[in-house]
């Protein structure tokens, strides 16, 4: 009577909720439910083969009037011991799928958490792409401008007035920008755009700096130089991207007469586009959202942490795009630049850093 209640209990038994409904919960709930099935026919197996022998001791002691039940209590032994085979069998067979199955569902977990963090870190990267495209379309438009083409030309006190007020007027309107800097043929600042906040600035020589030694020597008119993410000491050591463009006067020369180079705001505006990529609340913790340079410097962090001092320790070999996992279960992903319209970026990459939950 025992082993039958015992039996009703285990089939009418009802299954419990299946965790968080996601595949690898489902996977290890039916590993857990196999692995208690099976444990209860074993137990139940063990009782059976116990009352069989208890079974048999009794027949022989009834001698020749107990010789057909020991007949009985030797079958229900042997079924008692088949069952208990199978359930082994079951059991280790079951195991193996389970793990097999456990590991396949992670793989698949862990390609979709990949492609998704790849997709995220793409965004990241398109995001400032466009956004320094403008800044190059910018830098061409504004080197045009006749008041920075006369004092470019013409360096004179009033010419330098006039360009200073005009420069004044576009960073009024452009407020992606700390300052703007009209620059002579020999590198000599002429204007800039916030003589107030800058006021130092007017006589400088910035002819050794990279972005003006590239831009003075560009003979088309739609040229420009995109320069790397930098702390700017002349603007209080603030990190900007600097765009630069020759400046032509129409003499037909082919040579500039001076440079125009726009100091983006860096800090603030990458730090909007990394933290403003959508990871989900209960991710926010554990994730880092980052631009890298070429070299893998930190340009951008969610956390803030590391810019423009540490590099991060990822190997994207000749990948496009990817992800890399170390032995705790971070996940790396990333995707270079793809550039935009005619702003083929600088080998920059976005980067999604996410601990294992």
């Amino acid at each position: 009577m025992q082993v039958h209640r015992q039996l009703l209990s285990w089939q009418i038994d009802e299954t419990p909720a299946a965790g968080d409904g996601t595949i690898p919960a489902l996977t290890a709930e039916v590993g857990r439910i196999a692995q208690d099935k099976i444990g209860q026919i074993q137990r139940i197996t063990a009782q059976t083969k116990m009352l069989a022998l208890n079974a048999l001791i009794e027949a022989a002691r009834a001698g020749e009037q107990g010789r057909g039940f020991s007949v009985v209590a030797q079958e229900v032994r042997a079924i008692g011991t088949a069952v208990e085979t199978l359930s082994r069998e079951l059991e280790t067979q079951l195991s193996a799928r389970i793990t097999a199955l456990q590991r396949a569902t992670d793989a698949v977990s862990e390609d979709a958490q990949g492609e998704r963090l790849t997709d995220l870190a793409l965004n990241a990267v398109e995001l400032i792409d466009r956004n320094l495209y403008e800044r190059t379309c910018d830098v061409r438009w504004w080197a045009t401008d006749p008041s920075v083409v006369a004092c470019a030309a013409h360096p004179d006190a009033a010419a330098a007035a006039f360009a200073t007020e005009r420069l004044g007027v576009i960073l009024s309107a452009y407020t992606v920008y700390l300052d703007i800097w009209l620059c002579g043929r020999d590198g000599t600042v002429l204007a800039n755009g916030r003589p107030d906040r800058y006021p130092a600035l007017r006589g400088h020589d910035v002819a050794r700096e990279s972005w003006f030694r590239t831009a003075i020597a560009q003979r088309g008119s739609d040229a420009y130089v995109a320069g790397e993410v930098r702390a700017e000491k002349l603007l209080d050591g603030a990190p900007v991207a600097t765009y630069a463009a020759p400046i032509h006067d129409g003499s037909g020369t082919g040579s500039p007469c001076g440079v125009l180079a726009i100091h983006f705001d860096w800090e603030r505006q990458a730090r909007a586009i990394v933290q403003g990529v959508r990871i989900g609340a209960e991710d926010r913790a554990r994730t880092r959202v980052l631009l890298v340079d070429a070299t893998r410097r930190i340009l951008a962090a969610s956390d803030g942490g590391g810019v423009l001092t540490d590099t991060l320790a990822f190997d994207p070999g000749t990948r496009e795009s990817g992800t890399v996992r170390d032995a705790a279960g971070t996940v790396t992903a990333f995707h270079r630049t793809p550039g935009y319209e005619t702003y083929r970026g600088l080998g920059w990459y976005g980067v999604i850093v996410q601990r294992k939950a």
